[in-house]
């Protein structure tokens, strides 16, 4: 079993690259940013050579390399096989681009020194084997972003945010430390394993599941505490890739990996369905109105990880970690290519006509991508899907139609119409045949989806009938934007409701008493 073992040489070699950062922190470290490269590149290999290991070999926990459920050990199943590949390859990608970026900075060396120190953080988190492991990365992933988001000390914008931040993940540290002593005291080892292979409900374990979901919504910056995360922007580039398109998926990492744990608790599910598909269209509105490209990014990744919130309360986990690859394989490339995006904006000097659908425009746009959904459905089969997963293909269908509503515009060329069906046509092709991977991929690492009871049909009802309203209100915007009502919602949108300004007020009010 030592190819257990296997993943810990991640991180060990990025935290050997951190000591030797650590030895030149200033302007043009040597080859600190080469070391740092190689260092991440070797890192991407181990991880992808443990999960070849776990193909051939199968999953399995490490031993504990330490004493009285306290130490180290490797959980190497499909979750974790995932996030190793996912997390090593974005970092090193970023470590890449960031030795350009910062060339010339004062601390460079020190920069790369915190980057790595963080990359190496997350992959300890997500290859835990115990709890005092998890909650060990947890908080120290925390810290040394903390640094990151620090890096130009002197700006006012980022010593709020990184107080926002500090005070968002110690309550989301409490809350994970008082679920880990809670699962401890209830099935008596610190064992992830066999924590999900023996759990059963009590009410030790119930309050455990609401920890561990405060815990992953604190982190995943969901409303009203995700002012933080559209703040963070005075930080380097770099660190904005790396935390949206890593550090950022912990705490929907953190609600898969105690997938067992949360299903024994269908309030608690209930609670993350609400919460999440409310902070989804909060968080997508919001972003339509922002005029900043990384500011609109960062209420992007709010919105995605508002979905995925959604998806694990409606236990659709294997889809949620699809989500999670996807999301940041986007944001990371988003991110890093966020200058080159506004320089061919700027390039285009005469944009064409706009075509704007009207409202029979709209609802023959979203009849044809229902029929389309329906039409694929049929060919690939709807058996087996659960009806979470049916639903949740529905509410993408949606973003289609409002493709489709553009392209089906009278104005709109045909080629542009062709172009949408084509849209919609694969879109639906891929969604059932990602659904199909990811749920062969994590057979027996994550529970199959209950069939819905009451409560979750109530809930399935009404995040299709939101999430429809919205995606029927935008299409339909041009129509009713000249109403003066719309540009009064645009100015409460674009200031995201006022919610932040309020954490910000409360936030002075405890710095103020605190100094007193």
């Amino acid at each position: 079993m030592l190819y257990l073992f296997l993943p810990l040489l991640s991180p060990l070699i990025l935290f050997a690259a951190a000591i030797y950062a650590g030895r030149n922190p200033g302007l043009r470290p040597g080859r600190v940013p080469q070391w740092a490269e190689a260092a991440a590149f070797a890192a991407f290999i181990a991880a992808a050579i443990s999960a070849v290991c776990l193909v051939i070999l199968g999953p399995g926990t490490s031993a504990l390399i330490g004493a009285f459920g306290v130490g180290v050990s490797v959980r190497l199943d499909a979750v974790s096989a995932v996030m190793l590949v996912l997390v090593s390859f974005i970092g090193w990608i970023v470590l890449r681009y960031s030795a350009t970026y910062m060339d010339g900075e004062a601390r460079q060396g020190m920069f790369t020194q915190w980057m790595v120190l963080t990359l190496a953080s997350v992959l300890f988190l997500v290859m835990s084997g115990n709890l005092v492991q998890l909650l060990v990365a947890w908080t120290t992933t925390s810290l040394a972003l903390n640094k990151l988001l620090l890096f130009y000390p002197e700006r006012a914008t980022a010593q709020r945010a990184a107080r926002k931040k500090a005070l968002v993940a110690r309550l989301s540290e409490g809350a994970l430390a008082a679920a880990v002593i809670l699962l401890i005291a209830a099935t008596g080892t610190t064992d992830i394993h066999t924590i999900l292979t023996t759990v059963q409900a009590n009410w030790m374990v119930l309050t455990a599941a609401l920890f561990v979901a405060v815990a992953a919504v604190l982190a995943s910056a969901q409303f009203p505490v995700h002012g933080w995360l559209t703040e963070v922007m005075e930080a380097p580039t770099p660190v904005s890739a790396l935390l949206h398109a890593g550090v950022i998926n912990a705490g929907g990492f953190l609600l898969i990996r105690f997938a067992d744990v949360m299903l024994v608790a269908p309030g608690v599910m209930a609670l993350l369905v609400m919460l999440g598909g409310f902070t989804a269209l909060f968080g997508g509105l919001v972003m339509l109105t922002q005029p900043a490209v990384k500011t609109s990014l960062a209420w992007s990744t709010i919105a995605q990880m508002a979905f995925m919130v959604m998806q694990c309360g409606l236990a659709l986990f294997p889809l949620a970690l699809l989500h999670i690859v996807a999301h940041s394989l986007y944001k990371a490339h988003a991110f890093l290519s966020s200058g080159e995006a506004v320089r061919n904006v700027a390039a285009i000097h005469r944009p064409g006509p706009i075509a704007v659908p009207s409202a029979s425009n709209v609802l023959r746009a979203f009849a044809t991508a229902i029929i389309i959904y329906a039409l694929v459905g049929a060919v690939l089969g709807f058996d087996g899907k659960s009806v979470q997963a049916i639903a949740l293909g529905v509410i993408l269908i949606f973003g289609v139609a409002y493709l489709l509503a553009q392209g089906f515009a009278d104005a709109a060329p045909r080629q542009l119409t062709q172009r949408t069906v084509v849209y919609a046509l694969v879109t639906s092709v891929s969604y059932f045949a990602l659904q199909v991977i990811a749920l062969h991929l994590t057979a027996g690492a994550l529970p199959a989806t209950p069939a819905p009871g009451p409560l979750e049909w109530a809930l399935i009802v009404l995040a299709l009938i939101s999430f429809g309203l919205v995606a029927v209100a935008q299409a339909t915007f041009p129509l009713w934007a000249p109403h003066p009502a719309a540009a009064g919602l645009r100015v409460h949108l674009s200031n995201g409701l006022y919610a932040n300004a309020i954490f910000d007020k409360l936030l002075d009010g405890w710095s103020k008493r605190s100094a007193a």
